[in-house]
């Protein structure tokens, strides 16, 4: 099974930081991860994008009622239903998460991250949390979760 890595983040975002979603969702691919996200816009569009350019696979974890809420990058769809709550699934169902700007959507699935003992790697976001390891590259942010994942302990 391919390991998973959550990019979460602002639903809008700058130029910049959608840049950098997608150079994280592009590494990611290239190392053969699957992206999981909340599948709508902003940080979350952007990484499925770059994921998508790379040849990855990306699951979006929706909160409404319709798989056709999710982003155009998104391959499997996850209806919940849930709103907000879907971010615990987001969470849940990775084994590294890496943190962009964003708000406190963003902050609560870093501190459920923290607490579910699932590392957090924060890309220019949320920085002052203790326990969140930072990155000052998307290339940065995504070594540092390989590291944490079993089998991708060398970093490549």
């Amino acid at each position: 099974m391919r390991p998973l890595v959550a990019v979460i983040g602002g639903s809008l975002c700058s130029k910049e930081t959608s840049l950098l979603a997608e150079k994280v969702g592009e590494h990611l691919a290239a190392c053969g991860v699957v992206l999981v996200c909340g599948g709508l816009g902003g940080v979350m569009e952007a990484a499925a994008r770059g994921a998508k350019r790379a040849g990855g696979t990306t699951v979006g974890i929706l909160p409404g009622f319709s798989a056709r809420e999710a982003n155009a990058y998104i391959d499997i769809p996850i209806v919940t239903g849930l709103s907000h709550a879907r971010n615990v699934i987001v969470v849940r169902s990775a084994e590294a998460v890496i943190a962009l700007p964003g708000e406190y959507g963003t902050l609560s699935e870093i501190a459920l991250a923290l607490n579910m003992g699932i590392p957090v790697i924060a890309l220019k976001a949320w920085a002052m949390q203790k326990g969140v390891l930072h990155a000052e590259t998307s290339q940065e942010a995504v070594q540092k979760a390989l590291k944490l994942l079993p089998g991708f302990a060398d970093g490549k």
